[in-house]
């Protein structure tokens, strides 16, 4: 991990997503909170805020916005599509992610939310389409004859997508997706933290074959923002272990002076692997408090010391799943 910091302006600050010929910036605005989920962040955002923040975002350093056609049913994509309506010319690279309705995720149902998201973002083309959460239907044939991936493939043939990704938590299961050789870019979120390390092999083997690497959930659903978060990692409980490692990190940031959410960022953000960091929004206040926080100081004895809190690899997500 790189030591020197990356803000907006500076080296590395824009880049390749792997060899996709799209450029993000080291920060992405997450979608989620922009369609107000309560139930999943504790908190709602009106719509008036989340459309005045993707203003916000648009004249920002951050150039890129990752949501998803089933955010909040929809309303994360028609909030951006409202805000970007105004900005024909914002240069944001929009990604957004395919999602099965009632439990169907055929292709026929993967062509339509595609068409339900163009009509949303008020876009005709889709520069980075994802295939959504994938290990919640295991029965689904994605790579059958006429599953999601062919007609994903087909999309992109048509002009109507450029590229595709994966984004999921569960890495074996986008291990085994990517053997179909389909994809272009992986997300993977809450597991390349400060709490859990169980993406790292698919990230190496994503960066070794040009893919482009989205790393998401870098604060754990607000473990490593704040003490008072609800006791939840990776969208489910946590479990002991991981909660006395959360605890004792922030421990070790305040005995240091640091913020623990500005360095669970920062690591992210410096991994030379990982080409943006998604980090969700719902104020626009939060975006400039951010990217300065991109700046602060990290000693090196944190990261050192944070090392050796990294809980056990048997309770991370994937482990205590399977």
């Amino acid at each position: 991990m790189t030591t020197t910091a990356i803000t907006p302006g500076s080296p590395g600050w824009l880049r390749p997503l792997g060899s996709t010929g799209l450029t993000v910036s080291a920060i992405a605005a997450g979608g989620g909170p922009l369609g107000g989920m309560p139930e999943l962040f504790g908190y709602d955002t009106p719509e008036d805020r989340a459309i005045a923040l993707v203003r916000d975002l648009a004249t920002s350093p951050i150039r890129m916005i990752d949501t998803a056609n089933g955010y909040s049913d929809g309303r994360s994509e028609q909030r951006i599509g409202a805000a970007l309506r105004d900005l024909p010319d914002s240069g944001l690279l929009i990604a957004t992610k395919v999602d099965a309705e009632d439990g169907d995720y055929s292709g026929a149902r993967v062509r339509a939310s595609v068409d339900e998201s163009r009509a949303r973002l008020g876009m005709d083309h889709l520069p980075l389409v994802h295939l959504h959460d994938p290990e919640f239907h295991p029965g689904a044939g994605f790579d059958r004859p006429g599953g999601a991936i062919e007609v994903l493939l087909a999309l992109k043939e048509e002009g109507v997508i450029g590229r595709i990704g994966l984004a999921a938590g569960h890495v074996p299961t986008m291990e085994r997706l990517l053997d179909t050789g389909a994809f272009d870019v992986v997300l993977t979120h809450s597991r390349a933290t400060l709490l859990d390390r169980g993406a790292d092999p698919l990230i190496d083997r994503a960066r070794a074959e040009g893919l482009g690497v989205i790393n998401a959930a870098v604060l754990g659903g607000g473990l490593l923002a704040s003490r008072a978060a609800r006791p939840l990692y990776g969208f489910r409980p946590a479990g002991p272990a991981v909660l006395q490692a959360a605890a004792a990190l922030h421990d070790l940031a305040d005995g240091l002076g640091v913020v623990l959410a500005d360095a669970a960022v920062q690591q992210s953000v410096r991994d030379p692997r990982i080409d943006t960091t998604v980090v969700g929004f719902s104020r626009p206040e939060r975006v400039p408090k951010l990217l300065e926080a991109l700046a602060a100081p990290i000693p090196d004895e944190f990261w050192e010391r944070a090392a050796a809190l990294l809980p056990a690899p048997s309770v991370w997500l994937d482990a205590a799943a399977d």
